[in-house]
């Protein structure tokens, strides 16, 4: 008998696993993270868009009646402001509980870029506020008698201010050492974006001005209060969407590193 010839055994090496791209994690997380706060979307809905609603109809007897540049404010501020309960209020507590319970390093094992996963999640939550912006924009103009015609500004303003707020959101729930000082920064800066936004520019102090300059979503305000004039500047709508864009990109960029840094620190 011939002696059976077996091939020598050879080392297989599994072949790493390639990472997943950008879009595929963000999708992901943004179906998880929706799925989740789905429960909480009518509570959320219907506060912000109440408090709004409120603010429009309470300014409406301390103005003065054909003020069209502070009923412009008014509008335009009282719409970002239902993105700002949203995008930063809650997010700063959503993410500032994520990382007092543990649950980023979740996150962190996975092979996916922090800055899908902030993105992802921040869209996710941010989403929700699209339907009371809409409500508050077109009610809000037609309480006031402004003009509807370019009332489609608020799709971009409701993009632009959500990322950028919902970034800064991310990164005040991320670098708090407790989700309870998270909780009232986020409070502190809706606030702060809520007055800002309602006030007009010319009618705060040179040194609040200043402060107001550096708030991303301000720019979101201006551009949309533009927008009700009976011949807008499109130029200014254009840059001023920029500006608040190039914060969007900002705010994530620093919330991915805040994320990665909480991460790597517990």
């Amino acid at each position: 008998m011939t002696a059976a010839v077996t091939p020598s055994a050879q080392r297989v090496v599994p072949e790493a696993s390639p990472r997943p791209t950008f879009a595929a994690t963000f999708g992901a997380i943004f179906r998880g993270q929706f799925s989740r706060a789905k429960i909480a979307a009518i509570p959320i809905f219907i506060a912000a868009t109440l408090q709004s609603v409120g603010l429009v109809v309470l300014l409406k007897g301390l103005i003065d009646s054909g003020a069209d540049v502070t009923e412009q404010s008014v509008v335009a501020g009282s719409s970002v402001t239902v993105v700002s309960f949203v995008a930063l209020n809650l997010l700063a507590q959503r993410f500032g509980a994520l990382k007092a319970s543990g649950a980023l390093d979740y996150f962190g094992a996975l092979p996916v870029r922090p800055a899908a996963v902030v993105t992802g999640t921040a869209a996710a939550w941010a989403s929700f506020t699209v339907p009371g912006s809409i409500l508050v924009a077109v009610g809000g103009a037609a309480f006031y008698r402004l003009p509807l015609s370019h009332v489609w500004v608020i799709g971009p303003v409701v993009v632009a201010a959500g990322v950028s707020l919902a970034g800064l959101g991310a990164l005040l729930g991320l670098i708090a050492p407790r989700p309870e000082i998270a909780t009232v920064a986020g409070q502190l800066g809706m606030s702060l974006v809520m007055f800002l936004g309602l006030v007009p520019a010319h009618r705060l102090p040179g040194a609040i001005q200043a402060v107001r300059a550096i708030v991303p979503s301000t720019y979101a305000v201006d551009a949309f209060a533009e927008s009700f004039r009976a011949a807008p500047n499109w130029a200014t709508i254009a840059v001023d969407l920029t500006i608040c864009v190039a914060v969007c990109g900002l705010a994530l960029a620093v919330s991915a590193w805040a994320f990665r840094r909480a991460v790597t620190t517990r």
